[in-house]
């Protein structure tokens, strides 16, 4: 489903004359499957959120290859990019990105709008998606109305509109309290379980890590260490046979 290739990746600091290169990743080599949960796990800095970035198409790895359901990604230009994003891929974001001008329902169904998808169609789909996240009586409240656990359900209900094979998300727990975060991670693993929606999650949170097929733990840009989660829980990660 995901496989990252050498991805290696570094910055350019300072102004012109003075710059100096950093490197964030260092040859990575990850593979994730279809219907597997992987949450990788490291340090503010480790490289984790650069790699998330270069996965789903935000940033262009400096080296290395991204290929998603077979298609070389690393080949797209940024209108691909988009498109293909907008048809395979959702993505949460910690701090949310929901629009403050919008309600919470326009914000769910932008996705859907951008597609051109028809407006009796773009309705009940949102609408079941806010069902399922107990969000109906939320509908028409702006993002500032929201509590932060709203926020994110609307989110991922955003992120999960065009119905996406795969889900990025970037320590989507980060802002939440015990409660809704519990309510989150619950739903992250419905949607695994029900409708086979592979997951890359990027968390600092132990708690979070433990929802996963796997946990790769990341270390100054390198991949350190691959614990087998659901193995170690008694059920199977699937297509747990390819290695990192």
């Amino acid at each position: 489903m995901i496989r990252l290739e050498q991805i290696s990746h570094v910055y350019q600091l300072g102004k012109k004359g003075g710059e100096r290169t950093v490197p964030v990743l260092k040859g990575i080599n990850l593979h994730v499957n279809a219907g597997e949960i992987v949450t990788l796990v490291g340090r503010s800095g480790s490289g984790k959120s650069t790699l998330l970035h270069a996965a789903c198409g935000f940033i262009r790895p400096t080296e290395g290859r991204v290929i998603i359901d077979g298609q070389d990604t690393s080949r797209f230009n940024e209108g691909e990019w988009a498109d293909f994003r907008r048809s395979r891929i959702g993505v949460v974001f910690q701090s949310f990105q929901l629009i403050p001008s919008m309600t919470a329902f326009e914000n769910a169904e932008l996705p859907l709008v951008l597609e051109g998808v028809s407006e009796a169609e773009r309705h009940q789909r949102t609408m079941q998606l806010f069902e399922r996240f107990g969000l109906t009586d939320y509908a028409q409240h702006y993002p500032g109305e929201l509590s932060g656990g709203q926020q994110q359900r609307v989110g991922i209900a955003r992120a999960l509109a065009l119905r996406p094979s795969i889900v990025f998300a970037d320590e989507p727990t980060g802002s939440l309290d015990s409660e809704n975060e519990r309510q989150f991670l619950t739903t992250l693993q419905q949607l695994n379980a029900e409708e086979r929606i592979t997951f890359l999650i990027i968390t600092h949170d132990e708690h979070v890590a433990s929802i996963g097929h796997r946990t790769v733990r990341m270390e100054d840009g390198l991949l350190a260490e691959t614990i087998n989660t659901r193995q170690q829980q008694g059920s199977p990660a699937p297509g747990s046979e390819v290695a990192l």
